[in-house]
């Protein structure tokens, strides 16, 4: 039976290259989440986009006395050029800043006013008096009143994850002068959460049962201990937006309110630009849909909460915008694995610093895979990790080398020496040799369950722990001595080795996709893993910007053990990875801070 899957990653803001940090919070487990279910056949759509309206693209601008616009547009190419060079498979990465996002947050906005869920209230907000403007929540910056950290915004705290009361921030200052902005009071449309609270909380119950704790723990918690409460979905800004509605020159959405709606505005754009306009439906409509929002843990509230109420409160009004026949509510996100955050060398990753470890940097000196098999393995699906370079060479040299790339690498060229590129026949397998087979064919299932479970770190060890049974089993085995005396015996060794390596490549392809599909390539397959290609395509017609899109193919169902047979032909090897020199860790670590 094919799934239905759709796979929404956190937008990322267009005001900073990407790093380490945030490829392992969201990019790269989304990818490789959709990887292996377009390799087990299903229904995968892949979106998220450039956020272009937040506030930290208006701060950049305002440092750079350049324009918003530019800045979004400078930073967004920069994403789509990582994201191809790494393999992020988005089937479209679009941005914020379209016409059809526009269109589609303002129908939300609608339909919540015409619900019900939406009320106007005075609100005091920061105001600075040199530059004579209301001040975004993170042009001002102050002490938690919760838990005391001093760089919190005045919306949100980043070390708590609490969403903050901006007049209870303590010592506020204005990140653009450092004066101290004063309270004025202005109008604003308010989210009524109070009234949506009944329906969050049920939502949430239903998610005790596989829900990460930290998500849950967030979620609730924040509920029992403040309830829910209005929250202001507007702001005085001319960056976003506007709100659809007489008598609102000035004000735009907030960008927490319509950003969240990118999931949805990018699959209807996506079914505009396949040609297949109302296709979006089958992966928001659809009530056995499951929809995965892979984030980071400080964006929780508005992925868990939020975005829930946002869909709830709309109800089959939206749909009815879009002069639907026969109207239906969108589906609620069935999970929300979000991580913890990666640390860099025993510190907090911080671009002003430049404490990180950026993307495309990494990309002119390194090969895509050991990066994502990297993230995957320090994962911080449960807790905070850390990007250590000592533990990035180690593991590259010792495990991705030495069990997997040896592997595949000693034992095709094997065969190709003593065979001639042909496969062996091995004649009658033994029990030995069927037990290893059952052991790696099992790992589709493994494997897979791990993945489908969206814990990446203990599919990947198990696909690994697995590549070391076939080590294993060839130092019993020993081929490369038989050859000698027995060849027919090396022979079936051979051959068996082969088969698990078919097969583990396939187990190992939704993490390392790049020597997969060059693993496929040296055993003799025309076709490509996962049938897909990247293209970047300028769209006029939705609001001039340049896209991300995958072309994958889907029901092809590669997720299955090797059909490798007897006879088959392969092509002489290469190696799948370079071994690193250690002198790269204190070259690498000379380079922070700088």
């Amino acid at each position: 039976m094919t799934d239905t899957i759709l796979i929404a990653i956190a937008w990322p803001y267009a005001n900073a290259e990407i790093h380490v940090g945030n490829l392992t919070g969201s990019h790269l487990p989304g990818d490789i989440f959709a990887r292996y279910h377009r390799l087990k056949g299903n229904r995968v759509l892949m979106v998220s986009g450039s956020d272009s309206h937040g506030t930290p693209i208006t701060v950049r601008a305002d440092a750079e006395n350049t324009t918003a616009f530019e800045v979004y547009q400078r930073y967004h190419e920069g994403f789509l050029d990582l994201f191809q060079q790494l393999g992020i498979s988005y089937d479209l990465f679009t941005s914020t800043h379209t016409e059809s996002h526009f269109d589609i947050a303002q129908k939300i906005f609608l339909a919540l006013h015409q619900n019900g869920f939406l009320y106007q209230e005075k609100q005091e907000q920061w105001y600075s008096s040199e530059q004579s403007r209301f001040l975004p929540d993170r042009y001002v910056e102050g002490t938690c009143y919760i838990c005391g950290y001093d760089n919190a915004r005045s919306d949100q705290c980043d070390k708590c994850g609490n969403l903050l009361e901006a007049g209870k921030l303590i010592d506020p200052k204005s990140k653009i002068d450092g004066s101290t902005p004063e309270l004025r009071e202005t109008t604003h449309f308010f989210l009524d959460l109070g009234k949506l609270e009944p329906d969050i909380i049920n939502f949430l119950n239903e998610k005790e049962s596989f829900w990460r704790p930290n998500v849950l723990k967030q979620s609730i918690g924040q509920i029992q201990t403040d309830g829910l409460r209005g929250r202001p979905i507007t702001r005085d800004l001319d960056w976003g937006i506007p709100i659809p509605l007489d008598g609102q020159s000035g004000k735009c959405l907030y960008v927490w309110f319509e950003a969240v709606i990118g999931y949805l505005s990018a699959a209807i754009e996506y079914a505009k630009i396949i040609n297949e306009p109302e296709v979006w439906r089958d992966w928001w409509m659809e009530k056995t849909t499951k929809s995965y929002y892979f984030i980071g843990k400080d964006n929780i509230p508005f992925h868990a909460i939020i975005w829930p109420a946002e869909l709830i409160g709309i109800s089959t009004t939206f749909d009815e915008m879009l002069n639907s026949k026969k109207p239906r509510s969108l589906v609620l996100p069935f999970d929300v694995p979000a991580n913890e955050f990666m640390n860099l060398e025993g510190k907090k990753i911080s671009g002003s610093r430049n404490w990180a470890v950026y993307g495309r940097d990494f990309l002119t000196r390194y090969d895509p895979d050991p990066l994502r098999y990297y993230l995957t393995v320090t994962m911080p699906e449960t807790r905070d990790t850390d990007w250590d370079w000592g533990d990035f060479m180690h593991r590259n040299n010792d495990e991705l080398v030495a069990t997997w790339g040896n592997l595949a690498n000693r034992v095709l060229s094997f065969a190709y020496k003593y065979w001639e590129g042909n496969v062996p026949d091995p004649g009658l397998l033994t029990e030995l040799d069927l037990q290893l087979l059952a052991t790696v064919n099992d790992g589709f299932e493994s494997v897979g369950k791990e993945i489908e479970a969206v814990h990446l770190r203990a599919a990947l060890q198990e696909a690994m722990r697995i590549a070391s049974e076939v080590n294993k089993y060839l130092d019993t085995t020993s081929p490369w001595i038989t050859i000698k005396s027995d060849k027919a015996t090396a022979a079936r060794a051979i051959f068996v080795a082969m088969k698990a390596i078919d097969s583990l490549k396939i187990l190992f392809a939704p993490f390392l996709p790049f020597s997969s599909e060059k693993l496929h390539q040296f055993m003799g397959y025309e076709n490509s893993i996962f049938g897909t290609q990247s293209t970047l395509t300028q769209d006029d017609n939705l609001g001039e910007h340049t896209i991300l899109r995958y072309h994958p193919e889907s029901g092809k169902g590669n997720w299955v053990p090797s059909q490798l047979k007897t006879g088959d032909k392969f092509l002489k090897p290469m190696p799948l990875f370079k071994k690193l020199d250690p002198t790269i860790v204190d070259d690498e670590r000379q380079r922070l801070g700088r």
